[in-house]
């Protein structure tokens, strides 16, 4: 194979390689991205329907027997953002994960290319020394 062809190889190899890892991140980001604009549609919504009710108290009673739901979904609030954010932790470590798997294959194959071209380098002169 000559050095034209073997830079055209591990051109077209790199190439792919950076599309896998591309598409991998941009999966990523979207879900992540997606997982974040539906927690803060859910928690926006949890507010302002509290709010809503909160603006119909009239009295102090009502107040008082509407300050445990605010407390409540203050709660859930904030247990929804943790859940979010550890799940967008899982999903960009498994991300990383299979970016590192492709990595490891693509040195494997560059070593694996590079110890057989030293092969036949080391071969070629032994012959030639024969000769």
């Amino acid at each position: 194979m000559s050095i034209n062809e073997q830079f055209n190889a591990t051109t077209r190899q790199f190439a792919e390689t950076a599309a896998q890892v591309n598409q991998l991140a941009l999966e990523n980001f979207e879900k992540i991205f997606g997982l974040g604009l539906s927690t803060l549609e859910q928690n926006a919504s949890a507010t302002f329907a509290y709010l809503g009710e909160l603006t119909a108290v009239r009295d102090p009673e009502g107040l008082k027997t509407l300050w445990p739901k605010g407390v409540q979904v203050a709660r859930e609030n904030v247990e929804r953002a943790i859940g979010a954010s550890q799940e967008t932790l899982a999903r960009t470590l498994k991300t990383h994960e299979a970016i590192g798997q492709i990595a490891k294959g693509q040195f494997e194959s560059a070593t694996a290319q590079a110890t057989a071209a030293a092969e036949r380098t080391v071969k070629q002169a032994a012959r030639a020394g024969k000769a």
